[in-house]
């Protein structure tokens, strides 16, 4: 990956002048003009040549040079129909080696179904919309069972969340449903002058190495469990679950069949409790 591949504030700039972007708070813009960030989470995404990658809001098309450099394939989802027009003639003047790893398509990732993709991704890498990052994360999983390797910026306490252990103050829904499909860490702390506005927080890389530790047809009784449990945080299991079990004496007996305490909260709770409970539900 050389420097003259890839975007500097300058450029940046000049891209959004010609566009006449100003960068959104409602589509959570924020643009990235340093090329060692650019560097740090390509690398950090651990991807190989046969990759095939999506990447969500890629902008002005920072990061996606960084990717078409590295993998077989990249598909850029950009729900802003400007970025999404000039993002192939940007890589095609910059990297025109790669601009045929490129597939640009318009449309919100919220949306976005397998069957919009000519492809099956095994990769997910994105500097995410802040506002949606963890919708957006959930979505993309459920929808690409592919993907092996997830690599995103979020903002710094977003990040935190996602990666947070059982007992933690700041674990719940999130941090649960993103360990469903396996291992969630923290992969580095980015500062705000990397970015063009720069945002008033910081961001955080986060990495889930997507080992599929559970049968994906669980999610569905499984994640209306972790949305129920975390919904009164300072209640009890018995009592957050009652309505799923259709009495509270109902989900005591369902947790202590599963063998979890009924007085414990859901804080207190792995990825792995929530699928033993939801698979002797599914029974």
């Amino acid at each position: 990956m050389t420097d003259a591949h890839l975007l500097g504030p300058v450029e940046i700039r000049e891209l959004a002048q010609e566009l006449d972007v100003v960068p959104t708070k409602k589509l959570g813009q924020n643009f990235v003009h340093d090329p060692n960030t650019v560097r740090r989470i390509v690398a950090a995404a651990e991807l190989d040549p046969f990759d095939t990658v999506v990447e969500v809001g890629p902008g002005l098309g920072s990061l996606t040079l960084g990717l078409v450099d590295t993998a077989e394939r990249v598909v850029a989802l950009e729900i802003d129909p400007r970025l999404a027009g000039r993002l192939a003639q940007t890589v095609g003047e910059r990297a025109p080696e790669y601009a045929q790893r490129l597939s640009v398509i318009n449309k919100d990732a919220l949306k976005v179904r397998r069957e919009d993709l000519d492809v099956e991704p095994t990769a997910l890498v994105a500097n995410l919309p802040y506002n949606v990052s963890v919708p957006v994360l959930l979505h993309l999983l459920a929808e690409f069972p592919t993907i092996r390797r997830v690599l995103v910026m979020v903002q710094k306490e977003v990040a935190d969340r996602l990666a947070a252990e059982p007992g933690s103050k700041i674990y719940g829904v999130p941090s649960v449903k993103a360990s469903f499909y396996g291992p969630v860490s923290r992969a580095g702390v980015i500062g705000k002058n990397v970015f063009w506005p720069a945002p008033n927080i910081e961001s955080g890389l986060v990495r889930i190495d997507v080992t599929s530790p559970f049968p994906r047809e669980q999610r569905e009784q499984v994640f209306p469990l972790i949305d129920a449990a975390f919904a009164q945080r300072r209640k009890t299991l018995r009592s957050t679950l009652a309505g799923a079990y259709g009495s509270p004496a109902a989900a005591e007996e369902a947790l202590r069949a599963a063998g979890i305490d009924p007085g414990l909260r859901g804080e207190k709770l792995s990825v792995s409790d929530f699928a033993r409970l939801g698979a002797a539900r599914a029974h």
